[in-house]
């Protein structure tokens, strides 16, 4: 590697960028699996990276080398192994892993909170190979095994980035079987909980799609821009959901969304209405909306329903009417519980704090809270 095709991060002189998991799939075949199969014969386990992380959801850049990103993986071994042999194998690890991976440190240093960051070392390596079992790992992150089985209440319960965490990533070995087990249960919601959540964004999109043009019809341009953002992300969320994607936290929102198959049309009328002034910027949405109404029609999921825009009532703001996409879709829910359920979807549908979001045991007492009958 000449000096000319190194880059410089945080103060380090690290090599070119490439995707997280390219890099921590190599790491696991070259450096773990090697030291694995010498010390640990016949052991069976399974090898990933997935869960929290900007590589493990394919987002990360040259930017997200700053913090918790390099060479490393889960290893997911049986519970009994786990009691067994997870310190051996951390130590083992810390010993003789190489100090760099293809010029990426493998010695992981605290920075401020739980954040680390790629170090070099002259001692043994603080890696990152987390060795945990399956349902250890689905607990803290899921709040719930799903090997046990998935119930409606774990579905709303469970914010939509972690199942994305889940069941994104990528596994490079798998010997035990159960983490792609997990990920096959986890995969995407069952039809009545998918009917569900759509008609939940389509209620938070007809409760305030009208504030548009009202907020900017008494001179508040601030406020109607606000709420044209808010209708934006409730459209963006809407797309992810008809395209079998879990939406991501903001940071990735729109990088996800932009990422659709298809989804060019309505990412310009999003665009135009974030930047245009009152009358176009209503009328955007509604092409929006429109185009998103259209895509559930072709989905077959629920009775079709006139994608076009009408006035709100006798006041001039031409709006889609999202209740009437809700309707339909509860029409089609077969679930007594699920159906009778208020329409406010799942946890981060009406949740917005960070904090409550990631604790499993306070999302789900959150959800329980609005759930007639829990399961």
């Amino acid at each position: 590697m000449t000096a000319s095709s190194r880059r410089l991060y945080g103060g380090s002189v690290y090599p070119p960028f490439l995707p997280g998991l390219t890099l921590c799939r190599a790491f696991y075949a070259e450096a773990v699996r090697p030291l694995l199969d010498e010390a640990f014969p016949g052991l069976r386990y399974a090898a990933a990276r997935v869960g929290p992380g900007s590589d493990a959801a394919g987002f990360d850049s040259e930017r997200s080398v700053d913090h918790d990103w390099g060479p490393r993986l889960e290893l997911f071994v049986a519970p009994s192994d786990a009691a067994r042999h997870r310190d051996e194998i951390s130590a083992l690890l810390a010993a003789r892993l190489p100090k760099r991976f293809r010029g990426w440190p493998t010695h992981f240093a605290p920075a401020e909170g739980p954040v680390r960051v790629m170090a070099a070392t002259d001692g043994p390596v603080a890696h990152r190979v987390v060795v945990t079992d399956v349902g250890a790992w689905c607990g803290e992150l899921l709040g719930f095994d799903p090997r046990a089985g998935v119930t409606i209440l774990d579905w709303l319960a469970t914010p939509a980035q972690r199942f994305a965490e889940v069941t994104g990533g990528d596994v490079f070995y798998d010997g035990i079987g159960e983490l792609s087990a997990v990920r096959a249960a986890l995969s995407w919601y069952p039809d009545d909980v998918w009917r569900y959540l759509l008609a939940c964004q389509w209620a938070r999109i007809g409760e305030e799609e009208p504030f548009v043009g009202r907020t900017a019809e008494a001179g508040d341009e601030v406020g109607s821009r606000v709420v044209a953002a808010r209708m934006a992300r409730e459209v963006m969320r809407l797309c992810l959901l008809l395209a079998r994607r879990f939406p991501p936290y903001s940071k990735w929102l729109g990088t996800a969304f932009a990422g659709l198959p298809g989804v060019a049309p309505i990412a310009a009328a999003l665009d135009e209405a974030l930047s245009a002034g009152a009358a176009p910027r209503q009328a955007a949405l509604c092409a929006a909306y429109e185009a998103a109404g259209e895509w559930q029609n072709r989905l077959g999921l629920a009775p079709p329903v006139d994608a076009t825009r009408r006035p709100f009532f006798d006041r001039p703001y031409p709006v889609i009417d999202g209740g009437r996409f809700a309707a339909a879709l509860v029409s089609r829910i077969e679930d007594a519980d699920l159906a009778a359920l208020p329409l406010i979807g799942a946890i981060d549908q009406y949740v917005d704090s960070t904090p409550a979001l990631c604790q499993p045991r306070l999302a789900r007492a959150l959800m329980s809270a609005a759930w007639p009958s829990p399961q």
